[in-house]
């Protein structure tokens, strides 16, 4: 995947971009009365992106699409950093942020499963690195009820935050891996179940196999468990319960006398 990254654009105008209220502020100051407005453009990279990636995105392809000259795009944007910024904040914006019954744990839970189907809805997301994150209100937002998970439970405000970006750093490698997966259907044409039998009738005519017991016995175990190699499914869940084991260790440790 071709890496881009968030915050690369001039701040006060992405900032400018980020945080407009009124109709008023998504007009170009000078020229003629515009046709387009910011979400306008917004929402029509985010179709590109969506249906092609993020490497299809460019302004000149927003352009064409809204039917419009390159150069009229810039009028509302400077570049392709500013307009990035926007979409991440904007695609943050549709998270639900459901308020869960239950502890820390259900609600950290919660957190893992939106930003999953977050990435899932919008793949090209893993394609953007954000250590530098866009300061926007739906950024903010999505911070703000992270944090809220963990608060309370008697963490230092480091931990807090050290907490939720763990859990984000594990659904973003493991939404990739899901990703890459769906991806490999697609373009071979064969479903993972497919591949698995295509290769079973000729793996007792593999010797070597003998000599690496252990990889024979639990390889054949998750392929009949799963007709597959591998299973993006059970790994997220299995993975995110153990997550949740380690910071349960961290908790108990904190509130111990």
């Amino acid at each position: 995947m071709n890496q881009e990254f968030s915050g690369s654009g001039d701040p006060a105008k992405s900032l400018a971009l980020l945080w407009r209220h009124r109709q008023d502020e998504q007009r170009p100051t000078r020229g003629p009365k515009p046709a387009l407005t910011v979400d306008q453009i917004v929402t029509a990279a985010l179709e590109i992106a969506d249906a092609e990636g993020l490497s299809a995105m460019s302004m000149r392809r927003v352009a064409d699409e809204l039917g419009v000259g390159a150069m009229t795009l810039y009028r509302y944007f400077p570049g392709k950093g500013e307009l990035l910024d926007v979409m991440l904040d904007t695609v943050y914006g549709e998270l639900p942020r459901r308020v869960v019954p239950g502890d820390w744990r259900a609600r950290l839970d919660e957190v893992a499963r939106e930003n999953r189907e977050l990435y899932l809805r919008h793949p090209w997301l893993l394609q953007v690195a954000t250590s530098r994150p866009p300061l926007g209100p739906n950024v903010l937002a999505k911070y703000e009820w992270e944090l809220t998970a963990v608060d309370g439970i008697g963490l230092c405000d480091i931990e807090m935050d050290a907490t939720v970006a763990l859990v984000n750093g594990y659904v973003h490698g493991a939404v990739r891996t899901a990703v890459e997966a769906r991806q490999v259907i697609q373009r071979s044409g064969m479903t993972d179940k497919e591949w698995w039998l295509a290769h079973v009738p000729h793996l007792d005519q593999i010797g070597d196999l003998e000599k690496f017991p252990l990889s024979a016995r639990v390889g054949t175990a998750v392929g009949n468990e799963f007709d597959a190699p591998y299973d993006t499914e059970h790994a997220f869940e299995y993975g995110l319960e153990r997550v949740l084991d380690g910071v349960s260790v961290l908790v108990a440790n904190r509130r111990a006398p």
